[in-house]
């Protein structure tokens, strides 16, 4: 028997996926003429289609009139228009009042607004990036930007780096062929910067500290956070790939709702360290840590969050004010996560790092201990539970919380109809709503539909 969830779902899945849902073929095939003036593309679902198989790059605003945050995003998009209207490959930006054009919402997935898609030769990607014009600008011009810079000379590497900005990591190829990443490049052109050098100085080299060629030198700019890898590149790509996958992420991650987005797509396991603060001096340290450990465990995620940043997720994992801190536990990215059980061999309670038995110094040792005894399976397995995450569902109301209420009211609205005339009035969104600990996090890594401008 289908859980309630998974029947809800299956009940909106065979409503959604009617015949009236599907583009039409003519409206698909239509081909008009749409002029690059530099300003936002009112879009309809009549050259919805047309639109997006004209131009190469369309950054399309899905939007709703009664949104407030999309009122907000409105006069950014204007602005960035007009630049990127100039650019040799110009991106083009259009909006569509997804609220009066529902079948193309329904068709793109569109549960929140505003929701933003980069449509590259009509293909549709989520945009996670800036929403301010100036950032939304420079995050842009990397979808139309070469795979791979060729840089020639120190004051080439110097300007790539600043104009590449803080959003994506950057890698650059020191005396590495371009056939060497060429492919990989490719594969990962939405995640990050790609580059080689042919020409540069040894003060480089001593700057971006690599002793011998060839080396590919990893940049977080956002966390002052720098790797290398010397190889093999040509012999086993399977090596690189793996890097290149592993450094994506920095070493240590802050939880918050706009870094779990970058999780999506990873599979790995998460080391979570749950600090109290983790702005103060001893957390700084302990992050210090943490990173000097995920050098040397590049299988795992680590990750911190500071039980004063966000302590309705802490407590997900059974910390309380009254804990002492830090904790670390491993967790699978959804609702199950494992502590590290205590042997008689092994006295100090690895589960917790900062134990008034433990001097601060200790640290580095706990975290060694923790580790060895998650990968020999002395670990205890738990289950993230609904009453853990009351708080969470009350603070953070994601995508998934709207998609089940929603589907709520279609069930409701279908089983009315029985009885009822069907009415064409269309269902507001709702402001609130539960949602399950997968949801809460699979909603968070969506993106947060209604973003904050500031």
């Amino acid at each position: 028997m289908l859980p309630p969830r998974s029947i809800l779902i299956f009940t909106v899945g065979l409503l959604l996926l009617s015949p009236s849902s599907l583009p039409s073929i003519e409206a698909t095939e239509q081909k008009q003429q749409f002029a690059v003036d530099g300003k936002v593309l009112e879009l309809e679902e009549s050259n919805f289609y047309a639109a997006i198989s004209t131009f190469d790059y369309m950054l399309v605003d899905f939007y709703a009139p009664w949104c407030g945050h999309c009122k907000r995003l409105s006069p950014e998009l204007d602005k960035a228009a007009a630049i990127l209207a100039e650019l040799k490959q110009p991106v083009v930006i259009a909006k569509v009042d997804a609220d009066k054009y529902s079948r193309v919402a329904s068709k793109h997935e569109i549960d929140g607004f505003p929701t933003l898609k980069i449509f590259m030769h009509g293909v549709p990607t989520d945009y996670y990036g800036p929403r301010k014009a100036d950032l939304l600008v420079r995050f842009l011009k990397k979808f139309v930007a070469p795979d791979v810079a060729a840089l020639n000379s120190d004051s080439a590497i110097s300007e790539f780096i600043e104009e590449a900005g803080k959003s994506f990591p950057i890698f650059i190829g020191f005396g590495l062929n371009e056939s060497a990443i060429s492919r990989l490049a490719v594969k990962y052109k939405k995640k990050a910067w790609f580059s080689v050098a042919k020409d540069f100085s040894d003060k480089t080299m001593e700057f971006y500290d690599f002793d011998k060629v060839p080396a590919l030198v990893t940049l977080h700019p956002s966390y002052n956070e720098q790797s290398i890898f010397y190889g093999p590149f040509e012999v086993a790509e399977k090596f690189l790939e793996d890097y290149i996958k592993q450094s994506l992420l920095p070493l240590a991650l802050p939880i918050n709702q706009d870094t779990l987005k970058l999780l999506k797509d990873d599979e790995r396991k998460i080391v979570l360290t749950i600090v109290e603060d983790e702005n103060d001096e001893r957390s700084k340290g302990l992050v210090k840590l943490l990173k000097a450990a995920a050098s040397a465990n590049r299988d795992l995620v680590f990750a911190f969050v500071g039980f004063k940043q966000c302590q309705d997720f802490a407590e997900s994992f059974e910390v309380s004010k009254k804990m002492k801190l830090p904790k670390m536990i491993v967790w699978d990215g959804n609702e199950e996560y494992f502590s590290v059980s205590s042997k008689p061999s092994v006295p100090l309670p690895v589960q917790v790092i900062g134990s008034d038995s433990v001097e601060e110094e200790d640290e580095g040792s706990q975290i060694t201990q923790f580790l060895q005894g998650y990968k020999e399976g002395s670990v205890i397995q738990k289950r993230i539970t609904s009453d853990s995450y009351k708080a969470l569902r009350n603070s953070m109301i994601g995508i998934g919380a709207v998609i089940l209420v929603l589907v709520v009211l279609l069930v409701v609205t279908v089983m009315q109809s029985l009885k009822e005339e069907p009415s064409r009035d269309q269902v507001d969104h709702p402001s609130s709503s539960a949602a399950s600990p997968s949801e809460a996090r699979e909603a968070l890594r969506s993106g947060d539909k209604e973003d904050k401008i500031d």
